[in-house]
């Protein structure tokens, strides 16, 4: 197997491409990622919470996505602290934002992506999009 720096990021594994892909458009928490993951997959890729949790570490690690706070209306009662005002939406969620660097290395993969279905296709491995 071909040596692969530490600090590499491509080729990303299929549930970080995933993640990034749901970023995308959205901030979002990570049981809305799943849910977004698991709905443009079509279960095709299982993604577990303790899953999900591990990639979504790495990537943050990695300088790909951050965590973000989102505010919402002032004086919504903390659920975690009773009593307590919160100006957040829910204490409990996470919200990943995806960063520049993030946003170039899915692009990045894309291509990488696009360019092993092109060589499937060009040793009729695949056929050609009008051609199902």
């Amino acid at each position: 197997m071909p040596f692969r720096p530490q600090d590499s990021t491509l080729p990303l594994t299929p549930i970080s491409f995933e993640i990034l892909l749901a970023l995308l458009e959205d901030d979002l928490h990570g049981y809305a990622i799943l849910q977004r993951v698991e709905s443009r997959t079509a279960g095709l890729l299982p993604l577990r919470t303790g899953t999900l949790y591990r990639a979504l570490a790495r990537l943050e690690e990695s300088g790909l996505i951050d965590l973000v706070e989102r505010e919402t209306t002032p004086g919504v009662v903390s659920k975690t602290t009773p009593g307590v005002v919160s100006t957040f939406e829910d204490d409990r969620r996470r919200y990943y934002r995806i960063t520049p660097k993030g946003r170039e290395v899915a692009r990045q993969e894309a291509r990488r992506l696009a360019d092993q279905v092109a060589a499937a296709r060009a040793r009729k491995l695949l056929s050609e999009p009008h051609e199902r």
